[in-house]
C-alpha cells in the first residue's frame, strides 16, 4: 500500500489531533508523549529576542531530541508545537476553563497567526524542519456565546491554542480562515509526507 512505511514512525506527543492526522492518512506509528518545560523555553527565547516561527521551530526540535534519545535507532522520530500569536502576544494552551474564556475574550474580533514547527530526527539528530503559518479571524462574540461554546465543546478544547478545534465547533468563532488545515489541526500533513518519500520511507 502507498501508505505502508519502511522505518518505524514515532510521534513524539501525545496531541490525539496529530495522533488522528497521521492515522487517516493510513500510516502506522507509535505515539511517545515528549515531556518538556514549554513554558520556560518560551520565556527563555523571547528573552533573547527570538521569532514566533523560530520558537515554534525550538519548541518541535527539543520535543523530537528528547524522545528521539530513546527511540529505536532506525525510527524517524516527528515533533511538532504550535504558537498562537495575537497582537504580539503569544497565547499557549488555556490551563483552564476561566483562561479559555479569557483567552476567547481577547482574541474576539481579532485576526491572529497559528505558528506550527514540525521537525524530525534520525539516528538522534535532526535532519528535517517546517514552518507554516496559518491565519484566522475570529468574529465579534460576548460573554454569553463564550460560555455557551465552551459548555458545548469541552474540556478537550483546553488542550489546544486558543481554546478551539476546527474540526469540531470551532468554525462557529470565525469569520476568515488562511492556511492549510492541516497545519491549523498540528500538523503539516503534506509537508510531512512529502518528507517520508525523499527519506525512502514511502512510496514516491
Amino acid at each position: 500500500m502507498i501508505s505502508d512505511l519502511s522505518v518505524p514512525l514515532v510521534l513524539a506527543s501525545s496531541s490525539a489531533s496529530r495522533a488522528a492526522i497521521l492515522k487517516a492518512a493510513g500510516l502506522a506509528f507509535s505515539a511517545v508523549p515528549a515531556r518538556i518545560d514549554e513554558t520556560a523555553l518560551i520565556e527563555s527565547l523571547l528573552a533573547e529576542g527570538a521569532r514566533p516561527r523560530d520558537i515554534a521551530e525550538a519548541l518541535a526540535e527539543a520535543k523530537t531530541l528528547k524522545v528521539a534519545a530513546s527511540a529505536p535507532a532506525d525510527a524517524i522520530v516527528l515533533g511538532a508545537d504550535q504558537l498562537l500569536v495575537c497582537e504580539g502576544r503569544i497565547l499557549e494552551k488555556p490551563a483552564g476553563r476561566a483562561e479559555a474564556e479569557t483567552h476567547l475574550a481577547f482574541l474576539s474580533g481579532k485576526r491572529h497567526e497559528l505558528v506550527g514547527g514540525v521537525t524530525a530526527a534520525r539516528g538522534g539528530r535532526i535532519v528535517w524542519r517546517h514552518v507554516e503559518t496559518a491565519r484566522l479571524t475570529m468574529r465579534s462574540m460576548d460573554a454569553r456565546f463564550i460560555a455557551d461554546y465552551l459548555d458545548q465543546a469541552g474540556a478537550d478544547v483546553f488542550a489546544s491554542v486558543g481554546a478551539y478545534h476546527l474540526e469540531g465547533l470551532g468554525p462557529h468563532l470565525m469569520s476568515r480562515i488562511e492556511g492549510d488545515f492541516y497545519s491549523i489541526l498540528g500538523l503539516p500533513l503534506l509537508a510531512v509526507l512529502d518528507f517520508l518519500r525523499t527519506q525512502g520511507a514511502l512510496r514516491a
